[in-house]
């Protein structure tokens, strides 16, 4: 069974503390909903109903873990990304930081629910971003997430209001600690 990781996250630049509560919350529930899932589909049940969990499992199992790697990243207050491998792979990739930057935050305000994420091709060490609806819709498989940012309204809308997604996705990049994502990179590297 899945336990509920903890987060030490401070003050945000423009996400409130009960911003993080609530969304601590709906973290909570995804790891509950993924272990009740689990424990269901052992039980004798109709195919239909056990197809429908088993299609229910991928929402909650992504939720909880996409939710993992967007609160680690604001853990230990905001450090810049450094000079070193997982930047040097950007620069490659993108030609510059900033082009990279831009790309990712474009992706970030697609309009609707869902995640922008830098992902690591495992297979081939490529990165990549990607706009993944919902929680589940569109995950590159194969490929680790880096960055994960919530773009669901509930991680912002309280704040920022409906049209305020951009200096949402702006206060996140003020606020990730690229340490995080970093360590990250060099395990999978």
């Amino acid at each position: 069974m899945y336990k509920e990781q903890t987060f030490n996250i401070p003050e945000l630049k423009g996400i409130s503390s009960k911003t993080i509560e609530e969304h601590l919350k709906l973290y909570s529930g995804y790891v509950k909903n993924t272990n009740n899932i689990l424990e269901k589909i052992k039980e004798d049940l109709d195919d239909y109903t056990k197809a429908e969990l088993q299609r229910r499992l991928g929402f909650e199992f992504d939720g909880m873990r996409n939710h993992e790697y967007y609160f680690s990243l604001l853990e230990g207050g905001h450090k810049e990304i450094s000079d070193g491998k997982l930047k040097k792979a950007i620069e490659e990739r993108w030609g510059s930081y900033d082009n990279w930057l831009s790309e990712f935050k474009s992706i970030a305000k697609t309009r609707g629910v869902g995640w922008a994420i830098l992902y690591h091709d495992l297979k081939t060490g490529n990165l990549l971003n990607a706009w993944i609806d919902e929680q589940h819709l569109g995950h590159l498989v194969s490929c680790q997430p880096i960055i994960a940012l919530d773009m669901w309204e509930h991680s912002f809308v309280a704040d920022y209001q409906p049209s305020g997604k951009g200096d949402y996705v702006e206060d996140f990049f003020s606020n990730i600690n690229f340490e995080v994502a970093e360590n990250l990179f060099e395990k999978v590297t």
